[in-house]
């Protein structure tokens, strides 16, 4: 129901590392916010956050939200969320409601999904972000926004409570797909400064030199910018984003470009590296601890 000034209930469905601060954000601003995960934890997180309800169910989401974000793992959680075995979501939504995936999903699931939900009268545009932790916090995303232009509009001024700025790109799941290619390129960009990081370091160089040079040099990108010494050289390896998250995003943007016929040179290379630091590492490891699977004797 819209309660004045457009401020419509929003459900927010994922509630993980991302999930409580962009809530958060989107409470802050006035509109009237329902929250559900399926992990009693998470929602005892956001239950702590002003002007947020937890809701019991996807149901009672459908029931009181006129707009739904997914900040979900992946688009097989997404197609279970809204037609889950028994009752899913997309069951109990609103003729002329609004579900936004901000999820990094597959974007021929996406499009799939669009056109299930459009014949129910539901629309379906996908916003995923890029910025990580820091940026969800800070309110600064970056929101790729693929769909409808016109319902894209309509959701924007809520995008923009948890964004600095929505990039439009076009066709429904058009945000999904630049999601995936542009973490592809972030990737081999990280993969390629940890590396030369490890070199340097070997051959006696310090690393913040090294790092110094990178980034006054033409090698600078924005992982030698943004990770290597907040996350790597310190230590610390708690960007919030995960190496399995990571993994999944290139294969993404590697299934996509052979579905087009498209030719990806370093897309094989790519993957395999991310999947052997998974294997050596763990999924859940934070991303930027690549750079301890390339201490660990290099790729099997």
């Amino acid at each position: 129901m819209s309660t004045g000034e457009g401020k419509y209930a929003v459900g927010f469905v994922g509630i993980g590392k991302m999930g409580v601060p962009m809530a958060a954000r989107i409470a802050a601003q006035g509109y009237p916010l329902h929250a559900y995960d399926a992990a009693e934890s998470a929602l005892n997180a956001i239950s702590a956050v002003s002007g947020v309800s937890v809701a019991k169910s996807l149901a009672d989401i459908g029931r009181e939200c006129e707009v739904v974000i997914l900040m979900l793992p992946d688009s097989k959680v997404v197609k279970k969320v809204l037609y889950g075995d028994k009752d899913g979501l997309a069951a109990h939504l609103k003729k002329g409601a609004v579900v936004i995936d901000m999820s990094s999903s597959e974007p021929s699931v996406t499009r799939e999904l669009g056109a299930r939900l459009k014949a129910a009268g539901v629309e379906l545009i996908d916003a995923p972000v890029s910025g990580g932790v820091k940026r969800a916090v800070d309110g600064s995303l970056a929101i790729i926004a693929g769909g409808d232009a016109q319902v894209i509009a309509r959701v924007k001024p809520l995008l923009l409570t948890m964004g600095k700025s929505v990039i439009e790109t076009g066709v429904l799941g058009s945000g999904h797909a630049m999601k995936a290619l542009n973490n592809y390129v972030s990737a081999a960009g990280l993969l390629a400064a940890c590396e030369a990081l490890k070199v340097g370091a070997d051959f006696g160089i310090a690393p913040d030199k090294i790092v110094a040079v990178l980034n006054a040099s033409s090698g600078k990108n924005n992982s030698t910018e943004n990770k290597l010494m907040q996350f790597i050289v310190s230590g610390q390896f708690n960007s919030g984003f995960t190496l399995g998250l990571m993994k999944k995003d290139i294969n993404i943007a590697t299934d996509l470009a052979h579905s087009l016929g498209a030719e990806t040179l370093l897309g094989e290379v790519l993957l395999k590296s991310w999947a052997d630091a998974e294997a050596k590492l763990s999924g859940a490891a934070d991303h930027t601890e690549i750079y301890r699977a390339l201490e660990r004797g290099g790729r099997k």
